[in-house]
Parts: structure tokens; C-alpha cells; sequence
């Protein structure tokens, strides 16, 4: 299976805060998320506020345990045919999505066709795909046109975009547009009603009934132990940290290595890194607008980029970042040099060089430039001088973070709104294969920057298909070679940036935070 090659990685990580399932609780945690909650969609989005969301007030068929095996959760029972193609599941009697009304085969039926819409390994999933039925209220059936190591792996997927079940009413909303109706069957109710532009509140589904067996990552009981709980979203991460230090919040999910010094060395607090291979920095084009719908142009910024400068201005300390100019993340076992002399440049003389012979015009490059998420505005911030270094036209339009992640959607030219140029990062395991939907070639389906390159969709569709880790392997390196061919992101580091939490909060998980499990324990 594609994801188990990286079982030996993951435990690791697993193991590194084991839940605590300790004493007495107050009703309420806080935490103070990295990101504002805008949309409440982690099928249309991959944005990771939207994908712990999803976590809290949706369930999933399968899920993955530490060892990175998929485990059945709301799937009761599950069988697969002799020649391996047809696959049947029954679901866990008694499940409510939280209106009351019972979850349902043709629910999850409409839940993985709209899911398969916009996640890169659902999408290469259901080309296999020739039927999905119901069988009856609780049992669906799905009918490969060829047998496929993906099935459930994709059912159990972790991070974005995980495969969450919706009703069927919801679920049939066209995947391009945002649902706005969060009703689950999770573990939470989301309360629009109480929450407010920077406060996100969710209360205990005390109808909802986990599974028996012990919490395992995402797989297993989901036993909650707050009756309530709070995201705040604090635009200054210093305000963050100040509010974790007096108390008003448990949890602080993204602390800037800058900040470090104010919580290190204290007894009611701990700083932690829950995931050892971090996260990867990624700046993205815009393949549909000029300037970057030239790929001569594209592979001259990646000419200039220098991961030195980008992590130095991000994150300082060398001990929270490295070099990796991988694709794939390093310490994953696809990870490799092929094609990476473009990133490994560096220079400035060269980009201009490469900048004049792709026939730049002096188009603007729009960069989006998130203030509010200061790894990433740095990220920008050293982008935009070296643009100008190589003579580019650069404009910085200052949003929020929660502004960019509806804004990367728009595929207007910039003097309508658009935009030519963002940054991100991801967790390292959402970009261990070349199944991931950041490495799409598909312009209509593919991941905000929408590369139009079909040599690239047919490697990764061999990818699906191959058979073992020496095929993986060897299509991985001609992903990568593409990948920087066609100029299709800079890659920044990887980077490692901790949490912090209070010293009385139990239930922390890794490498990522499931929020059903915490709790504070009292006085």
C-alpha cells in the first residue's frame, strides 16, 4: 500500500507525546489557532484550520492508526471479492449525523464522489472506480475496473483532504463551491451561533458513540472528555503566546521560534515539536496568468531562490530548519536529488540571465502576503526583494491569512483580483507521494496554481498502479524531474516549527493534533 512504506517514520513521531488520559477535566478548553476558521469546507479547501475542523465534527470510514494502517471507524464490516475489484462495507449500526437522522450507505456514496472531486488521491482512486451503489441502508459496494492498492489507504487518509462523511443533501454540492452547512456525525457540533469572526466554538455530540478500541492517531475511540471547546484566533502570535501564559487559553498551535524565549525554562508550560518530519515551505505560481504562465520565467525565480535566506528570515535558529530540496519531503523514503540543479542555484546573475532569455515583459507579480502568519510573510518578504533583484515587476498586497485562502481560488487575472504568487507550507506527510494533489497536472482539478501538463497526470497515474516500492521509487524521480521542468514551485526547507501548551493539558497526540481526547485537568 502506498502510505505504509512510511510506517517506520510515523511511529516515531506517533510515540513522541502519547495521549494522557489523566484525572479530572474542566468543561471548557481554548486554544488559540494558527489560523482564522473562514470556511468550514476541508473537502473544497486544504487549508489545515479547515482539515482539524473536519476532524472535530465529521467522521470517516476508515482512519489511520500510529503505524500508518488504516483502521475501520465508522465501517463496521468490510469484504473484498476473489479477484480483488469488488469491495463492500457495513456501517457501524446506530450512526446519527447530529440533526438526528441516521448516516446512511447513500451518504457516504455522495461523500467520496464529491471528495474524489477534489483530492489527488481520490481522484486517481476513482479512475478505477466503474461503480458505487448502495446495497442497502447501511452497506455500499464499490467496483474497481482493476484491482487497487489505494482503496483504503484513500478511505483512511489523514490530512488533506481527508475523505469526511457528510449528509447526502450536503455532500451533492457542487466540490467548486463551499458548503456552509457543518452537520456531522463526529464527535462535536460546530455552533455558528456562538461563535464569532476570530472565535470558533464547538460542543460535545453527546449522542455520538466511539468505537471501542483505544485511540490510535485518528483511528480508534473518539472519547471526548470537554463538554466544550473554543478556537481563538489571534492575528498577533505574541498576543497568542501572552494568552497561553496567563491562562487564557491551553493551547498555542503555531509558536514562532522567535517567541521561543518567553515559554522556554517555565514549569506550567510545555514547548514541543509533535511531528520530527516537519513541514515543507512552498512557494506557489500561478500557471494560468503572466508573469508566471511563462514556465522560462518560473524556472528563472526558482534560479534565485536561496533556502538559507528563507529559513534564516522565517525561523533563525538553525536548529528548527533544514535544507531539502526534495519534492518529496527528506526523511521520506521517496525523497531524492533528481532534477533539483534548479533549486540549488542560488544565484542572483543566473535568474536575471534565465529571466531575460524567457522574454519577460514586465508583467506585475502579485505576491499575496499573509501578515498575520509570520513564517509565511517572511517568506514573502524575501520572495518580493529577489524578484526586484532580478528585475521583475513585484507588487505585495498585505491580507490575512484567512483573506489568501479565498483568494488563491480566483483564477482572474490580477488587475481583476487575482494573484501571480503565494506561500505555504505543508505537513511532510501530505506530500509523501506523488499522489498528493500539490503535484497535479490536471489544470481543472489539480491544486491552486492549476499546472496544465498531461506528461505529468500520467506519471502519477502510473504511480497508482505501481506494484511495489522500486516502481514507486523510480516514478517518483521522473515526478521530480517534471515537477522542476516545468517550473512548478520553489521549495523553501523544511521547517519545524513546536506548539506550545499547558503543563496541565492531557491528550496530546502527533504528528497531528486530535482535539477529541483533551482536556485540562483541574485545580
Amino acid at each position: 500500500m502506498t502510505h505504509s512504506i512510511f510506517r517506520k517514520h510515523v511511529l516515531a513521531a506517533a510515540m513522541l507525546l502519547a495521549p494522557l488520559m489523566l484525572g479530572a477535566c474542566s468543561d471548557t478548553v481554548r486554544v488559540a489557532s494558527h489560523a482564522k476558521l473562514t470556511s468550514v469546507d476541508p473537502i473544497w479547501t486544504t487549508a489545515y484550520v479547515t482539515r482539524t475542523h473536519g476532524y472535530l465534527v465529521y467522521d470517516t470510514l476508515f482512519a489511520m492508526d500510529e503505524n500508518f494502517e488504516p483502521k475501520p471507524q465508522m465501517v463496521e464490516t468490510w469484504t473484498v471479492s476473489d479477484d480483488h475489484r469488488i469491495w463492500t462495507f457495513t456501517l457501524r449500526p446506530g450512526l446519527k449525523w447530529q440533526d438526528g437522522t441516521d448516516v446512511t450507505a447513500e451518504d457516504c456514496i455522495a461523500s467520496l464522489e464529491r471528495w474524489s472531486k477534489r483530492d489527488g488521491m481520490g481522484q486517481k482512486l476513482f479512475l478505477d472506480v466503474a461503480d458505487l451503489k448502495a446495497v442497502d441502508a447501511r452497506t455500499f459496494s464499490m467496483t474497481l475496473k482493476q484491482p487497487s492498492d489505494l482503496v483504503l489507504p484513500a478511505l483512511g487518509k489523514i490530512s488533506a483532504n481527508v475523505p469526511f462523511m457528510m449528509p447526502k443533501h450536503i455532500a451533492e454540492t457542487d466540490p467548486m463551491q463551499k458548503i456552509t452547512d457543518a452537520t456531522g456525525s463526529g464527535p462535536f457540533i460546530f455552533k455558528p451561533s456562538q461563535s464569532t469572526e476570530n472565535k470558533a466554538v464547538y460542543v460535545r455530540n453527546r449522542n455520538y458513540v466511539p468505537r471501542s478500541e483505544e485511540q490510535s492517531m485518528a483511528a480508534g475511540g473518539k472519547v471526548v472528555d470537554v463538554d466544550r471547546m473554543e478556537w481563538i484566533y489571534y492575528p498577533d502570535q505574541a498576543d497568542a503566546v501572552q494568552a497561553l501564559i496567563d491562562g487564557k487559553v491551553q493551547y498555542v498551535e503555531s509558536v514562532s521560534t522567535k517567541l521561543l524565549p518567553k515559554l522556554e525554562g517555565r514549569d506550567d508550560i510545555i514547548v514541543a515539536s509533535t511531528d520530527p518530519l516537519g513541514n515543507v515551505a512552498m512557494a506557489r505560481f500561478n500557471h494560468l496568468q503572466p508573469p508566471f504562465n511563462n514556465p522560462g520565467v518560473r524556472r528563472a525565480v526558482l534560479m534565485a531562490m536561496n533556502q538559507d535566506d528563507y529559513m534564516t528570515a522565517a525561523l533563525g535558529d538553525h536548529r528548527y530548519w533544514r535544507n531539502c530540496y526534495s519534492v518529496f519531503p527528506c526523511g521520506t523514503p521517496l525523497a531524492t536529488e533528481a532534477g533539483d540543479a534548479v533549486m540549488k542555484t542560488a544565484s542572483i546573475e543566473a535568474a536575471k540571465k534565465a529571466l531575460r532569455a524567457a522574454g519577460y515583459d514586465g508583467s506585475p507579480a502579485v505576491l499575496l502576503n499573509p501578515v498575520d502568519a509570520p513564517v509565511m510573510a517572511a517568506f514573502t518578504q524575501v520572495t518580493a526583494d529577489l524578484l526586484r533583484k532580478i528585475g521583475m515587476n513585484v507588487e505585495v498586497q498585505d491580507v490575512d491569512w484567512a483573506t489568501l485562502v479565498e483568494r488563491r481560488d480566483s483564477r482572474a487575472p490580477v488587475s481583476e483580483g487575482g494573484w501571480s504568487m503565494f506561500h505555504t507550507w505543508w505537513i511532510a506527510a501530505d506530500l509523501a507521494d506523488p499522489l498528493s494533489i500539490a503535484f497535479s497536472g490536471d489544470p481543472n482539478a489539480g491544486w491552486f496554481g492549476w499546472p496544465n501538463d498531461p506528461q505529468l497526470e500520467q506519471l502519477r497515474t502510473a504511480y497508482a498502479s505501481a506494484k511495489n516500492l522500486d516502481e514507486r521509487k523510480a516514478i517518483a524521480v521522473k515526478v521530480q524531474e517534471r515537477l522542476y521542468a516545468i517550473g512548478a514551485f520553489g521549495v523553501l526547507g523544511q521547517f519545524f516549527e513546536p506548539v506550545a501548551f499547558s503543563a496541565k493539558l492531557k491528550g496530546i497526540t502527533s504528528p497531528m493534533q486530535f482535539y477529541w481526547g483533551v482536556h485540562q485537568e483541574k485545580q
